[in-house]
């Protein structure tokens, strides 16, 4: 086994896209770590990420690249304030890239990858996009069809009014 190559894993996507990482890099994965402990010592090890595609599995790439050198700061919760004022200038330009299905998605494959400090960055920017909007400029926001009568919604309402005061 060459000394570069022991230094490698290939991430299969969903796609069947490859892509080769540094160990340690990837390694803010806690599947993939796990999965490392527990594997051979291949040349470099295929790892299948069976429920992520190729370009979110680029920006989680891109994201662990640049944080196994830089941790990530810690974000508070609750969010008090706008998510930008909390995460450093490459977190706020990372987040300016994606679109957001691509959020969406990488939300998921933050969680399936168990990458918490991802999660947390993804989860806090959509926590800021919501924050202060109706229900119904939420179901705009992401296309999410009421499925509640007036009946169930005017209940739901009432029992959770306390939400609304705080």
């Amino acid at each position: 086994m060459s000394e570069e190559s022991a230094k490698l894993v290939e991430l299969q996507s969903k796609d069947k896209q490859s892509f080769k990482v540094e160990r340690e890099v990837i390694k803010l994965s806690g599947l993939v770590k796990d999965m490392l402990e527990e594997g051979e010592e291949d040349d470099v090890p295929i790892i299948p990420v069976p429920n992520v595609d190729s370009k979110p599995l680029q920006k989680v790439i891109e994201y662990c690249q640049y944080h196994h050198k830089e941790p990530a700061q810690e974000i508070e919760k609750p969010l008090k304030g706008k998510i930008e004022d909390v995460i450093c200038d490459w977190d706020k330009k990372f987040l300016d890239s994606l679109d957001q299905s691509l959020l969406i998605e990488l939300i998921m494959a933050a969680n399936y990858l168990n990458i918490k400090d991802l999660l947390d960055l993804t989860c806090a920017k959509v926590a800021s996009m919501i924050k202060g909007k109706s229900p119904e400029q939420i179901r705009e926001m992401f296309g999410i069809e009421n499925d509640f009568t007036p009946e169930e919604e005017a209940k739901i309402r009432e029992e959770n009014k306390w939400c609304e005061e705080a």
